[in-house]
């Protein structure tokens, strides 16, 4: 299990962006973290990653645990190694290299090239347009392919978590509804756990199994995947379905949504 207990991460020793966050993703998995801009969810899998020292944050509280060992101590290669694996928000694929030379850059801490081949096969298997377009420059590719590529890339490090941040991003309903499809299918067949932060609401609770709500750095509700569907404030807030009682979303906006998760 990924377990995030109570962290504080602080920027500059100043700007507070988490505040007791706590949250535990189970292996075999989907967790979705569900929030606007802003509210903290890339601070939170760069805190997972070990990527806040770069940007001058520090986890200041609490404690990063995977299967029992702390890891919010470790360098990023160090938690890499661990298994836990982030793909980046704007897929950021290193575009004058191939498709399939991007996929062997991602395989670098495996023990040979026969294991590289074996893990590019895989990604294939599962993103058969990869293989259709392994020797075009990753900066040719389309957003959808080079979102696969991203999502190629960390899975082959044998990963036992995948961090997700913002996939569905500047892509089409159709794309990606095939790239989350791809994703549970991993889940399935793989047993590659995923943390999934995402803004669409919708499409990131049909296919996790638990999920999270963050505001200004704070969880504000959380529960199962089917659980959060069906909730109210959910559907007012993050699914655009007032309920009849709603006036207006002024009306709401300030008082009663923070009653609501205050509450």
């Amino acid at each position: 299990m990924l377990q995030l207990n109570n962290i504080e991460v602080i920027y500059d020793n100043v700007i507070l962006v988490l505040r007791g966050v706590s949250i535990e993703a189970p292996v075999g998995a989907i967790t979705t973290v569900l929030g606007a801009n802003g509210a903290g969810k890339t601070t939170m899998l760069k805190a997972i990653s070990g990527l806040l020292r770069p940007e001058r944050g520090d986890v200041t509280r609490g404690s990063i645990e995977y299967n029992g060992e702390q890891i919010d101590r470790l360098f990023p290669h160090e938690i890499v190694s661990r298994g836990i694996v982030q793909v980046f928000e704007g897929r950021r694929v290193f575009e004058h290299l191939t498709a399939e030379e991007n996929l062997v850059a991602g395989g670098h801490i495996l023990p040979s090239m026969a294991k590289v081949r074996q893990n590019i096969d895989l990604v294939y298997e599962y993103f058969p347009r990869l293989s259709e377009r392994r020797d075009v420059q990753a900066g040719y590719l389309s957003g959808g392919e080079q979102q696969m590529l991203a999502v190629g890339r960390a899975l082959m490090s044998d990963p036992g978590f995948v961090l997700l941040d913002e996939p569905s991003l500047g892509l089409a309903p159709m794309i990606t509804k095939e790239i989350f499809g791809r994703i549970q299918r991993l889940r399935d067949e793989q047993n590659v756990s995923f943390l999934l932060v995402e803004q669409n609401a919708k499409l990131a609770l049909e296919i996790a199994d638990n999920g999270y709500v963050i505001e200004n750095g704070a969880i504000v509700l959380e529960g199962a995947a089917d659980e959060l569907r069906d909730n109210a404030d959910i559907k007012e807030f993050y699914l655009g379905m007032a309920g009849e009682d709603r006036k207006s979303f002024r009306d709401v906006k300030h008082y009663r949504r923070r009653k609501r998760w205050l509450a």
